[in-house]
């Protein structure tokens, strides 16, 4: 019986397709009034899987049929949304515009042609045009270009009864009420509270004593990915945002900061792949190849120099040591890895910006000996493997030249120690250095440290296989 139940706890019960119960409900022989019930059981998002799966003419009509609020929140869901808001028409797509929250109309009219924008914003009432010029007045990297105007402001100069009359006043048109801000007379932040304490508190209680003066908050011109880090360790539904003169013009939802997120990670990881920016599926080819094309005119001319070093070297390795020349990826592989590694982790930690130099020093002093640790024992292991094979398999080598296959393996074994030890190093402190000089660190991308670490991998490794070989044993 108990091994049953612990099979059980093991089994993921399967989700019912949400999107095909959709679909049937409305392609389904329903009046305007039961799609409309039936769908309310639905969250926005599953209602906007659907959208691209309906012909033109069943868009149209579920666009009649839920109302304009519904179809504002359903399209603040849809990638395309841009596409399907001109089939709605000028008049009723302008109304869609007007009830989305001011960030996600900005995306959407972005997205729009010139004409359609130019269509479009005159029918929107003045109060909208002025939020989405406000918000679309800041660059993308500014965290004013994320925030929203959905959101509900008191006087600290209100009594809790007060208070609690302009928040249910509010709340019909902006549905961000779990956190209330306080302002003063001139618009400035004061402070919030949390809707339960306003809820809680009795009317004799001050307003005064239940708000929270030391708010975080961010200011709208701040760099996004600099207000991730201050804000993503407090636990809170939004932030609010502030112009220069420290006046409340907007708030940052947690959904938006988890978006900041999710784009700032792909973006980190598309410039490690060595990419500009990230790409998206259905972007243009060419743009697709603006992208790329800077790092890979850059890794061309430092590949052209590592493949300059290595001829070099021919000039002083006689073609008697052609087995050399068959672990040269070997050696160049390891020592990309290694600083890779260090890479992807130096990055993740640069984003707390409260690091010390000493724990930066800390850090870059235990990346060294966690590179030298590692080089050490992959150089053991190939020493013996490879002296193994070169001394009993490759037998024409150590029989020409009366040498142990032990000495070529104990060149790779001491070039692969090196070569990580200094890949680990690099892959450690550029992005630093980068961080210290303004440079986004992920522009140092893996493959600018990995052609890096390739050209000091080739020095090491003929440079110690010369040293050994030639010089010392004496192999012509």
């Amino acid at each position: 019986m108990n091994e049953e139940k612990l099979e059980n706890l093991d089994q993921i019960p399967e989700r019912p397709d949400l999107s095909l119960e959709i679909l049937e409900i409305i392609k389904g022989n329903f009046t305007d009034s039961e799609i409309r019930d039936k769908l309310s059981l639905y969250h926005e998002n599953d209602i906007a899987e659907v959208i691209p799966d309906l012909s033109v003419s069943e868009r149209k009509k579920l666009y009649k049929v839920l109302g304009v609020e519904l179809v504002s929140e359903i399209f603040a869901y849809l990638e395309d949304a841009h596409e399907y808001l001109l089939e709605l028409g000028n008049e009723t797509a302008a109304d869609v515009i007007e009830s989305m929250d001011a960030d996600d109309a900005v995306e959407i009219l972005d997205d729009l042609s010139d004409e359609s924008k130019q269509q479009l914003i005159p029918l929107l009432e003045p109060e909208a045009q002025e939020d989405i010029k406000l918000i679309d007045s800041y660059d993308d990297e500014q965290i004013g270009s994320r925030m929203t105007t959905n959101y509900i402001s008191i006087k600290n100069s209100f009594t809790v009864k007060q208070a609690m009359r302009s928040v249910i006043s509010q709340a019909a048109d902006n549905d961000n009420i779990t956190i209330i801000y306080v302002v003063d007379d001139d618009e400035r932040l004061y402070g919030a509270i949390d809707l339960r304490d306003l809820v809680i508190a009795r009317d004799s209680t001050p307003l005064l004593d239940i708000i929270t003066t030391n708010y975080p908050y961010v200011y709208a011109n701040e760099n996004t990915e600099d207000c991730i880090e201050k804000l993503k360790e407090y636990e809170e539904n939004s932030f609010p945002v502030l112009d220069n003169n420290d006046k409340l013009i907007g708030i940052i939802t947690a959904s938006d900061l988890v978006v900041a997120v999710d784009e700032q990670l792909g973006d980190d990881y598309a410039k490690l792949a060595g990419l500009t920016s990230e790409e998206d599926m259905n972007e243009p080819i060419f743009k697709s190849v603006g992208k790329r094309i800077p790092w890979l005119f850059i890794l061309l001319f430092l590949g052209i120099l590592v493949a300059t070093v290595i001829q070099s070297f021919q000039a002083f390795i006689p073609s008697s040591l052609i087995i050399i020349y068959t672990f040269q990826s070997l050696i160049l592989g390891m020592s990309g890895n290694s600083g890779t590694q260090s890479l992807a982790v130096t990055i993740r930690l640069l984003n707390d910006d409260e690091l010390s130099f000493k724990d930066k020093f800390k850090f870059v002093f235990k990346e060294i000996k966690v590179a030298t640790l590692n080089g050490l024992i992959i150089g053991i292991i190939a020493f013996v493997c490879i002296g193994a094979y070169i001394q009993f398999i490759e037998k024409s080598f150590v029989e020409t030249f009366n040498v142990s296959g032990f000495a070529v393996s104990l060149c790779i074994g001491v070039s692969l120690l090196i070569s990580m030890i200094i890949a680990g190093l690099d892959g450690t402190l550029i992005p630093i250095i980068f961080k210290k000089i303004g440079i986004d660190p992920a522009v140092a991308s893996g493959p600018l440290i990995t052609t890096i670490n390739d050209l000091v991998a080739v020095l090491v490794y003929y440079g110690t296989s010369i040293l050994l070989l030639v010089n010392l044993i004496g192999i012509v």
